[in-house]
Parts: C-alpha cells; sequence; structure tokens
C-alpha cells in the first residue's frame, strides 16, 4: 500500500512575479523510497528541492510532511539531513567533530552523541580517518562525512543536491553503488536532484523529469527508460536514434510512419497522432539489430543504411550508420560479428520498441 511521507499539493515557485520556476507541482514521496528529480539546469528540480528542505517559500501551494503542512516551517525544524554538492564540512573540525555537529546543536549528551557518530562512521565505512580534517581527506571520502552528517541524528528524510557532481567519473560511479547499497540498508527516503541521466537510472527507485517548472514524467527506472510519455523524456533520458516521419496509417495505438526517403516503419502511437502528423520516431540503439543473414523474405521494419563509423567504448561497440539525411546509432555487443565500414547493413527496427511522438 502507499505510504506518502511528503506530499506537493500544487505548489507554485516564482521569483519575479511573472516566471513560474515551478508550476502547479503534485508530487507524491513515498516513505522509504530513493527518488530522483531529475532535469536539465533551470528545470525546477533543485527549486523542488529547497522549497522541500525549507529554503524556499512556495508562492502557491503546500508541502505536507505526514499529512502535516510544512509550508513554512523553517528548516531547522524539518529535522531533514542535507547533503550539497560542497560537502559544506567545517575545515577546523575533524571528521569526528564534523559528524558530530548536527548532534551537538541539538544537545544531546556525550555518551550517546558519541555512540551515534561511531554508528555512523561504521556506516560510511571511515571509523579510522575519525581524527583527520577535511583537506586531509580525498573527494569521495569528504562526500561520505557529509553523508554521515546527514545521517547521524536519524532523519526522516535525506535530501542530496547533486553531491556527487564534484568527482571524477569512476569515483562518482563508485560512489553511485555505495549510496545504493546504504539506502537499501537503513531504508530511509532519499530525494536526489541530479541532471545525469545515468546516475538517476542507476540509483533510484523512480525518477521524476522536470522541464520548464512541470514534472514530464515519473515511474520507476525501467518503464521511464522503456516508456518515455513524449518527446522531451524520450531524447532527455538516455540514447535513442530519432527518426522524423509522417504518419500515413493508424490503427488503435499503432502508426505506419513514412520516412523522407519513402520507407514505411511501423511504431507505438504514444500521443495518438493523426495521419498526416509529423512525428519523430524514437529506438534505443541497443533495441536495433543487425541482420547479417539475408532472411527468406523481407522483415518489415528494416533499414538498409550506409555503415559511416564503428566507435569502440570499451564494453560495446557502436555503429553509425547513415539512410539519406538519417542518422541511426546502433549498440552492439563486443561479441557481434564485425562490419566493414562502406558497407549497406540490414537494420531491423522491432515495431514494439519504435515509439512515435507528435
Amino acid at each position: 500500500m502507499p505510504n506518502p511521507i511528503v506530499t506537493f499539493d500544487a505548489v507554485q515557485k516564482t521569483y519575479d512575479g511573472r516566471h513560474l520556476v515551478v508550476r502547479d507541482l503534485n508530487l507524491t514521496i513515498e516513505s522509504g523510497e530513493f527518488l530522483s528529480l531529475l532535469g536539465p539546469s533551470g528545470s525546477g528540480k533543485t527549486t523542488t528541492l529547497m522549497m522541500l528542505a525549507g529554503f524556499e517559500t512556495p508562492t502557491a501551494g503546500r508541502i505536507l510532511l505526514r499529512e502535516q503542512d510544512i509550508t513554512r516551517t523553517p528548516p531547522h525544524k524539518r529535522q531533514f539531513g542535507m547533503v550539497f554538492q560542497d560537502y559544506a564540512l567545517f575545515p577546523h573540525m575533524t571528521v569526528a567533530d564534523n559528524i558530530a555537529y548536527p548532534l551537538t546543536v541539538r544537545r544531546l549528551g556525550r555518551s550517546e552523541r558519541e555512540a551515534k557518530v561511531r554508528r555512523a562512521l561504521d556506516m560510511v565505512q571511515l571509523s579510522h580517518l575519525a581524527d583527520r580534517y577535511p583537506a586531509q581527506l580525498s573527494g569521495g571520502q569528504r562526500q561520505r562525512v557529509a553523508l554521515a552528517r546527514a545521517l547521524v541524528f536519524d532523519p526522516q528524510l535525506v535530501l542530496m543536491d547533486e553531491p556527487l557532481g564534484a568527482l571524477d567519473k569512476q569515483l562518482r560511479e563508485h560512489m553511485q553503488l555505495e549510496l545504493k547499497a546504504l539506502h537499501r540498508r537503513l531504508g530511509v527516503t532519499f530525494v536526489y536532484v541530479t541532471h545525469d541521466q545515468s546516475e538517476a537510472l542507476t540509483m533510484s527507485d523512480r525518477v521524476a523529469v522536470f522541464n520548464d517548472g512541470v514534472i514530464q514524467q515519473i515511474d520507476p527506472v525501467e518503464r521511464l527508460y522503456e516508456g518515455p510519455v513524449n518527446r522531451f523524456v524520450a531524447t532527455f533520458v538516455g540514447d535513442n536514434t530519432a527518426l522524423n516521419g509522417r504518419v500515413v496509417q493508424t490503427d488503435a495505438h499503432q502508426a505506419v510512419v513514412a520516412l523522407p526517403q519513402g520507407t514505411l516503419l511501423h511504431g507505438v502511437n504514444v500521443n495518438d497522432a493523426g495521419v498526416g502528423t509529423e512525428v519523430l520516431c524514437c529506438i534505443r540503439p541497443e533495441r536495433i539489430e543487425v541482420l547479417t543473414d539475408p532472411a527468406p523474405q523481407p522483415r518489415p521494419n528494416t533499414l538498409h543504411a550506409t555503415l559511416d563509423d564503428v566507435i569502440y567504448f570499451g564494453d560495446h561497440v557502436r555503429l553509425r550508420a547513415r539512410l539519406g539525411e538519417l542518422e541511426l546509432t546502433v549498440k552492439r555487443p563486443l561479441t557481434a560479428a564485425p562490419v566493414a565500414v562502406g558497407a549497406t547493413v540490414a537494420l531491423h527496427l522491432p515495431a514494439q520498441h519504435v515509439r512515435c511522438y507528435r
């Protein structure tokens, strides 16, 4: 059964009285989930997090915490943990003192405070660094200290604003897995802001995709990736091969689209585009099949394109193929049979994975 911890009820935010940074936001955050707010710069995701934290006040609407209105409750009374991109550690304090700070301001006794700090240090595997100062730590270690400080007072909600943004790629990917494992272990509700789509998909239970102050789609990661509901989500989340065309036939939720070269492409008619409508047909590059053996009968949704390039990515190869003015990207495993640049390749686009958007 749904167990909401936070509810945004018709929330709006404007800074200048004219332009809405967040528009009519209705969002429910479930207790114990890892929810990522994903979107480009200026999409409203960070403002939403700041309103939840209490650092910004909604222009209209309400924010409820377990059905209690906290719209104008100051940040220190919300009892939320917060992790920022720059970590905001006190340079003159040791790791242990930094983590203890939220307990000190809450006036916990020394023995209880020390016990909670030890537990938090164990949680992020930094017990051996308790007496060091932030300047003596690596970026990943500082990030863990900031996380331990956010968790040490047992908050019901932990808010994170791009906390991995300053880390290099390898460390960032490692910390994504660490955060996901920590979340599963603790069962605390995490709300995480990022503009990195792979980061959101890797860690989250659900992702809310923001653009222009509006949630375009909110779904579990697999549904979001496999079933984008509009053009923006389809092109923003994950890689896509995108082909422009015009609808020539519709049947229930299916569409037949004529590409500029006249080739017909069958796909899912996501937004119920009518005949004659210009649409964008999207398919994930890993869903495109390269047909190496001639089929006894032509397979529908097969395009014959010229291979322009083969790019090695370490864990897969990526083909760039051209069909007139259209460019197609295909992801293949390293074990796939090689194809020569300049060759004509038969590319099969399964109709159930082609999604057509108005």
